[in-house]
């Protein structure tokens, strides 16, 4: 058994797949980068090809930066992800240290009716959610995505996070309590460094959905001054003609933060893990 687990061939076969599942990965995106880069005509004609020669063009940047203000768009998301990130981490991380920390009654209550927000989506609330926000008057603002957002993300948080500080254990947590620390300083200063791993993890799960959602801000913040970079880029889709030029060039400069974030994100997860940080 020792000898299979060591054998050469299966950690070439184990590389090869990685390899394989990341072309497969990637693919989307390089066929939406290369094809940002072409003409309409070479966009349906050459898909797969490199944007060489005549096929080259940069017409779909152009359009993207002169209709419309995508710099605005691009802001309006960064701030959304990452103050919603913010929170719902936050947040996330106080309900899942006192459910696993404290015990008194209802607690497994609470925690199933927490959990419960992972399996009902928060979309079949979109008509009261929007009658909430028209009547604390915060319809068209980035505020309303944002807490919609973490409203998203805290069911999945406090179940990931909740098992994670179960494992850290009870005598580093005593030992605070003996030297005099509060329970603020516990929290802050011992659990969340070790439980870094699951955090990056309930950061990359709620990131992307984050980003790349449309439901919300064409519901919540259609406004000219509140659009999202996804629904900036939806002026580009008409009912009879979609300049495929310009939705190219504009999920391309879409893909290039979230990539950023996840990488930023999936390297704090890494290092983690390989720290030791749950034993």
């Amino acid at each position: 058994m020792n000898r299979a687990r060591h054998n050469p061939l299966n950690s070439a076969a184990s590389h090869a797949v990685l390899i394989l599942y990341t072309i497969i990965a990637l693919f989307p995106v390089f066929v939406i980068l290369v094809n940002s880069f072409k003409t309409r005509r070479a966009i349906f004609s050459e898909p797969l090809t490199l944007p060489t020669g005549d096929a080259f063009s940069l017409i779909g940047y152009q359009t993207v930066m002169k209709q419309g203000d995508f710099f605005l768009y691009f802001q309006n998301s960064v701030i959304v992800t990452v103050a919603s990130l913010f929170f719902i981490l936050l947040f996330g991380a106080m309900a899942a240290f006192a459910l696993s920390e404290y015990r008194f009654r209802g607690n497994m209550l609470m925690g199933l009716y927490l959990a419960l927000g992972i399996m009902i989506p928060i979309r079949i609330g979109t008509v009261a959610i929007l009658q909430m926000m028209v009547a604390s008057g915060l319809v068209n603002t980035l505020t309303a995505l944002i807490l919609v957002y973490t409203a998203q993300g805290l069911p999945l948080a406090v179940f990931i996070l909740s098992e994670f500080m179960r494992q850290v254990s009870d005598d580093l947590k005593n030992a605070g309590r003996i030297d005099g620390m509060s329970e603020y300083s516990i929290f802050f200063k011992l659990v969340l460094p070790l439980v870094r791993p699951s955090m990056a993890t309930v950061a990359v799960f709620n990131m992307i959905p984050i980003w790349n959602d449309l439901w919300f801000p064409l519901i919540l913040a259609s406004g000219e001054k509140t659009k999202t970079l996804t629904l900036g880029s939806q002026v580009f889709i008409g009912q009879f003609v979609t300049d495929w030029n310009a939705v190219l060039s504009a999920l391309s400069l879409a893909i290039l933060p979230v990539l950023v974030l996840y990488t930023i994100f999936s390297r704090q997860l890494i290092r983690g893990i390989t720290s030791g940080a749950v034993k």
